[in-house]
C-alpha cells in the first residue's frame, strides 16, 4: 500500500460540514494492498495518514475517518475490513476505532492509550500512571512519571504516544524513541532531561576506579576538596579533585558534577 503499512483500500474522511465525494487521489501501485483514506480536513484519498501529514500542512484525524476506497475495483465504501463489492481484504487487522488496516503483527486496541499497539497484547500492560502500554518485564520495574508518554522525545522532539517507533524507558523513567536511544549512546550515557545515567554503568565505574589510583594529581591538587553532585542519587559530597573523575559517597556513581559552592584547600 505505501512505505508505512500494507493495506488494500484509501482512506476516506469527510470534510467538516459534510461529505466530500470527488477528492483527489493519491495513489500507489494498482496492487491489492493499497487502500485509499480520505482525511476530515481536505477530502483527499490517501494511502494512511502518515502519507497524508507528509503531504499536507495539517495532520488527519483516524477517529474521523468514514469511508474507504477499495484499490482492486475503486469502490467507495463505509470504512471496513474487506470490500463490499469485490470482497479484496483490506488488511489482515483492521481497527474499527483507529481506523487501522494492516498486516497481521498480533496489534491489539488499547483502550486507555486510545491508540492500536503492536502486540501479542498478553506480552504488555498499561501503566496507568505513565498511561502508556510497556512490557510485563517493566511491571513494578520502572519509575513511573505522570503521563510521560504525552511528552516529545528530548532528542527528536517528535510525538512519543502515537509514534510507530517504540519507546525506550530510561531508569530515571523518562522515555526515548528506541531509536534516538540508540543513537545517544553513540556519544553519551546519559538522560538528555535529568542526566541520570541511562544503563547500568557499574562496570565502567570500577574501571574508572583503577584508573584514577593509577592516576595521581600534581601536587598542587593533591590536597584539593571540592563539593560534588551526583546526577544518579541527588546526594551532595565533599571529596578530593580528580581530573578523570569526582566518585560520590553515597552510591559511588561518577556521573557527578562540581556544585562549585565549596572548594577548600587542605594544608
Amino acid at each position: 500500500g505505501c512505505e508505512h503499512y500494507r493495506r488494500g483500500c484509501l482512506l476516506r474522511v469527510r470534510r467538516r460540514g459534510g461529505a466530500v465525494r470527488c477528492g483527489a487521489g493519491v495513489w500507489g501501485p494498482p496492487l491489492s494492498c493499497c487502500v485509499p483514506l480520505q482525511a476530515p480536513c481536505c477530502g483527499k484519498l490517501y494511502a494512511c495518514r502518515l502519507c497524508h501529514d507528509g503531504a499536507e500542512g495539517h495532520r488527519l484525524d483516524r477517529f474521523r475517518v468514514v469511508e474507504v476506497q477499495c484499490a482492486r475495483c475503486r469502490h467507495l465504501q463505509k470504512a471496513q475490513q474487506s470490500c463490499e463489492a469485490c470482497n479484496n481484504l483490506f488488511g489482515e487487522y483492521y481497527c474499527n476505532i483507529c481506523h487501522l488496516f494492516d498486516r497481521d503483527k498480533k496489534q491489539y486496541h488499547c483502550t486507555e492509550c486510545g491508540i492500536c499497539r503492536i502486540g501479542p497484547k498478553e506480552d504488555f500492560f498499561h501503566c496507568s500512571k505513565c498511561n502508556l502500554c510497556l512490557s510485563l518485564s517493566l511491571q513494578g520495574k520502572h519509575k513511573c512519571i505522570e503521563n510521560v508518554s504525552r511528552q516529545d522525545c528530548p532528542i527528536c522532539l517528535e510525538d512519543i504516544h502515537t509514534s510507530r517507533v517504540g519507546a525506550h524507558v530510561l531508569p530515571c523513567g523518562h522515555l526515548l524513541h528506541r531509536t534516538c536511544y540508540e543513537e545517544m549512546l553513540k556519544d553519551g550515557y546519559r538522560c538528555p532531561l535529568c542526566m541520570h545515567s541511562a544503563l547500568d554503568m557499574t562496570r565502567y565505574w570500577r574501571q574508572l576506579d583503577d584508573e584514577v589510583a593509577q592516576t595521581p594529581m600534581p601536587t598542587e591538587y593533591q590536597n584539593m576538596m571540592v563539593e560534588i553532585l551526583c546526577h544518579d542519587c541527588n546526594a551532595r559530597s565533599t571529596v578530593q579533585f580528580h581530573l578523570l573523575g569526582m566518585k560520590c559517597t553515597n552510591c559511588e556513581s561518577y556521573n557527578t558534577a562540581q556544585d562549585g559552592k565549596c572548594r577548600l584547600t587542605l594544608e
